[in-house]
């Protein structure tokens, strides 16, 4: 019997019983052991998935390095045992599903090219077709996790041409949704997991598939479809988080799909607000409250939702959102971009940067933070003109009540403020000093408003701001001062054990019973310091208050859409600064902004544009309409001419280029003609002086301030300087012209080349089969921050030493590790070495070094 039993454990027996003996053994031994090491692995990877209930939900949770840290014990395992079931069982049918393991864990390990490869070798070996398939379902998977989209819908194309049972063509469906939604194609996703309904089971957890399917449908506004899948997903008994977003989400969505029966979505909001279980989710429902409202074109009821949702719970992502809506609402619908500037700043500092459409949503931020910046310096720098007026005891007197009355507003609100906690507020300003609340808890600005810095919010909001970085968010109350003295006091003892109790002592801030500075004296300070006291204070003042009008102007028209509100900024502009350098250009914007709606108005600003500024560019453009065309067609004649004059420059023919340059100077001045006039400063770079080079390139750089090409020309002076104290640093290094003794061969390249460790092995190579019986050592140095060195040492004799460089130069076009980046490479005495080490003097020993080695050509 015992013979009997060996005889069936045989590997390479083809009977009945070895089959049965094998199969058996295979898929209860290794196969199953190394499925449940996976299952542990796809279960750590559902239990790590963080869901984002403000996006569609994943349909798998995806493996990262991170994560397969943590698994990397059961991978293993789960590899070694589906091993054991292909190496001691080949004959066994459980082989291709034991390989497919295999591939399971390359992929929860990252490891896609070998994940990759076992998937296709079951393929093209497996006898099964059913096996077949299911390696190539996998490999779709593979291929969607690593974004080869190409490959994986290949994959899919041909799997869709098979005949698939069951459980593959589930398999294949929800693979393929997956597949899409890794693409952002929800579309396509819908249609794959609508056709995976019918094939699902209880263990393939149904109710999360549905919840992802009414997602979808509502992203895409089919909102009916979206209402029955949530009403599916509460039918599988859910876990609670998922069925408390089925229920928010169904309510969100009932208006279309019950008989648009609005108050009854209400209802269902309350209902959930209520639920005591739902604490923790209250900022979503009213989050969602708000979308609702929105939607019903309920605009005050939408802002105190998102107000509301603002003020409860603590998920920042939530808050973000609930920003967003408030700057949308404030921007594309009631047109009030100051308070739409504020909502768009906190959402900003909210939401993640992953989040969908972030950088357009910064992007306007940006441009709404520009516009509120412009409009608060033309208030404030007005305030300041105005204060000059007042004498030191009325701006103080003026402080102090805008301080009283900022200390009653706190005191009336505190109750509510204790009741929303740490919530941020949002006003017409951020931070403005008159705001209050009205019956709902909204923050709303106060109907103060003018020119005067302390009746206008957006001034002071200027004001507080600088106030609040200088103290922080101090309490107007009864004996502040008093109250605030364990702080100050602990603010002491640290300077004390940073600067020593005497230096304390001797600034008068050891005495523990003096009082802080008063607030509302500091501001008074500050104020003061800034008001604008003498005619060229007060111009300078002025000139910031023309070009913010501009600017104002400039965002209403180009990016804010709001012609009429441009128009009226271009008009204080022109009125309050009648002789501004920017009345060109205003005019020709005044032009255009009338030319299609008061024809009369846009010939008046046109003629006045043609009258006082006759020379300017947009007088010509009006005049010829083709000017720009000509300007154009004359700078592409200069750009051909300067290309010439270039290449003759490079080539030293100086005199020729000075000829060429002249030629396109002569089609006029124009937005090319800088790059000329540089051009001639270069060749006199090299055909004059170094002084009268860098002369030249500072007059260039007064001339085009704060321009790229100006500022390339700065990076070309500061060149030159550097270049100049070099050399006169450099008199001072001197190398030994001694050479007759052992040699290094350096190589120095960039740290940026990245080459350490290639260029260490391949001179190792290189001398092993060129220089092996010198028996040379190669090792890496650092020369000083941006450079390394590779170093081979020793190499005896100068002879030698030249014989070395030689070889590698003939033979580096052939190390191809090498010949793709850049270096330097050269002999040198060890003495020599000792003092390019130390002076780090490069270019100058690069000259030594062809000066006194014989060359190539030489040889």
């Amino acid at each position: 019997m015992s013979i009997l039993f060996l005889s069936a454990c045989s590997a390479q027996r083809n009977s009945w019983t070895s089959k049965a003996f094998h199969n058996t053994t295979s898929h209860y031994n290794g196969y199953y052991y190394a499925r449940e090491e996976l299952k542990k692995i796809e279960q750590t990877l559902w239990d790590n998935l963080q869901d984002d209930y403000n996006k569609i939900l994943r349909l798998y949770p995806s493996p990262d390095s991170a994560a397969a840290k943590a698994y990397d014990k059961e991978i293993q395992e789960a590899i070694k045992m589906a091993s054991l079931a292909i190496q001691r069982h080949p004959n066994s049918k459980w082989v291709d599903d034991s390989y497919i393991l295999v591939g399971k864990a390359r992929l929860y390990s990252l490891d896609w090219g070998n994940a990759i490869q076992s998937f296709k070798f079951v393929n093209t070996k497996s006898p099964d077709f059913d096996t077949r398939h299911l390696a190539i379902i996998n490999l779709i998977r593979t291929f969607t996790e690593h974004q080869e989209f190409n490959n994986g819908q290949a994959a899919i194309d041909f799997l869709e041409k098979q005949e698939l049972n069951k459980t593959n063509k589930k398999k294949l469906l929800l693979e393929k949704a997956f597949f899409y939604q890794m693409q952002g194609n929800y579309d396509y996703m819908v249609r794959s997991l609508s056709k995976a309904e019918d094939y699902l089971k209880k263990r393939d957890n149904p109710g999360r598939i549905y919840f992802i399917l009414g997602q979808v449908y509502q992203k895409l506004g089919f909102e009916s479809e979206a209402y029955g899948f949530y009403k599916k997903c509460l039918g599988t008994n859910p876990d609670y988080e998922i069925d408390f977003y089925a229920r928010l989400y169904m309510a969100q969505v009932t208006e279309i799909s019950r008989s648009r029966n609005v108050a009854s979505a209400r209802k269902s909001f309350r209902k959930l607000l209520k639920d005591s279980k739902n604490k923790e989710f209250r900022d979503k429902i009213y989050y969602e409250m708000g979308l609702f409202e929105l939607k019903q074109k309920n605009i005050n009821e939408a802002i105190t939702e998102f107000n509301r949702s603002v003020r409860t719970g603590s998920n920042k992502q939530i808050d973000g959102e609930a920003y967003l809506r408030l700057g949308e609402i404030y921007y594309d619908t009631l047109k009030k971009y100051q308070l739409s500037q504020a909502y768009y700043d906190s959402a900003i500092s909210s939401l993640s940067k992953d989040y969908e459409g972030y950088d357009t949503i910064k992007a306007r931020a940006e441009i709404l933070n520009d516009f509120v910046k412009h409009l608060n310096t033309i208030t404030w720098q007005d305030s300041l003109i105005a204060m000059a007026a007042l004498d030191s005891a009325s701006l103080r007197g003026r402080i102090d009540s805008v301080f009283l009355a900022k200390k009653q507003l706190e005191e009336k609100n505190a109750p509510k403020k204790k009741r929303r906690g740490n919530r941020v507020q949002i006003t017409a300003e951020n931070n403005v000093f008159f705001n209050s609340d009205d019956e709902d808890g909204n923050s709303v600005a106060s109907d103060q408003s003018g020119d005067w810095y302390f009746v206008n919010p957006s001034a002071m909001a200027v004001g507080q701001r600088e106030f609040q970085r200088i103290w922080g968010d101090i309490p107007l109350e009864d004996n502040w001062r008093r109250s605030s003295r364990s702080a100050v006091a602990s603010t002491r003892n640290n300077n004390e054990a940073l600067t020593g109790a005497d230096n304390a002592t001797d600034e008068g801030e050891a005495n523990p019973d003096a009082p802080p500075p008063d607030p509302a004296a500091v501001e008074f300070t500050r104020i003061n310091s800034e008001i604008p006291r003498t005619e060229e204070q007060v111009n300078e003042a002025l000139s910031k208050i023309e070009e913010a009008y501009f600017q104002v102007g400039d965002i209403y028209s180009f990016k804010l859409l709001e012609p009429d509100n441009a128009a009226v900024y271009y008009k204080k502009l022109l009125s309050r600064f009648p002789e501004s350098d920017y009345e060109p250009e205003v005019l020709y914007r005044l032009y255009l902004l009338y030319k299609d709606s008061d024809a009369t108005l846009s010939t008046q600003y046109a003629d006045q544009l043609k009258r006082e500024h006759p020379n300017s560019t947009f007088a010509k453009i009006l005049i010829n309409p083709n000017y720009l065309a000509e300007s154009h067609e004359a700078q592409e004649k200069q750009k051909s001419l300067y290309k010439d004059a270039y290449e003759l420059f490079k080539g030293g023919e100086f005199s020729a280029s000075l000829n060429t340059i002249d030629q396109a100077m002569e089609y006029g001045k124009n937005a090319f003609s800088p790059h000329l006039e540089l051009l001639k400063i270069l060749i006199a770079g090299k055909t004059e002086d170094i002084n009268q080079y860098q002369y030249l390139l500072g007059e260039f750089i007064k001339q085009y301030p704060e321009t790229p090409i100006g500022n390339y020309a700065k990076t070309l002076l500061e060149a030159s300087r550097e270049w100049q104290k070099s050399q006169d640093e450099s008199r001072s290094v001197q190398y030994i012209r001694s050479l007759e003794e052992p040699h290094y061969f350096v190589l120095v390249y960039k740290k940026s080349e990245e080459m350490g460790n290639t260029a260490s092995a391949t001179l190792e190579r290189f001398n092993q089969k060129f220089f092996a019986d010198l028996q040379l050592k190669t090792s890496n140095l650092a020369l000083n921050d941006d450079y390394i060195i590779t170093l081979v040492a020793d190499l005896p004799r100068v002879s030698s030493a030249i014989e070395y460089v030689r070889t590698f130069n003939e033979k580096v076009s052939t190390l191809s590790e090498l010949r793709n980046h850049k270096f330097n490479n050269f002999v040198i005495t060890k003495d020599n070495f000792d003092i390019f080490y130390r002076t780090k003097a490069l270019d100058e020993y690069i000259y030594f070094f062809e000066k006194n080695y014989p060359q190539e050509d030489n040889q």
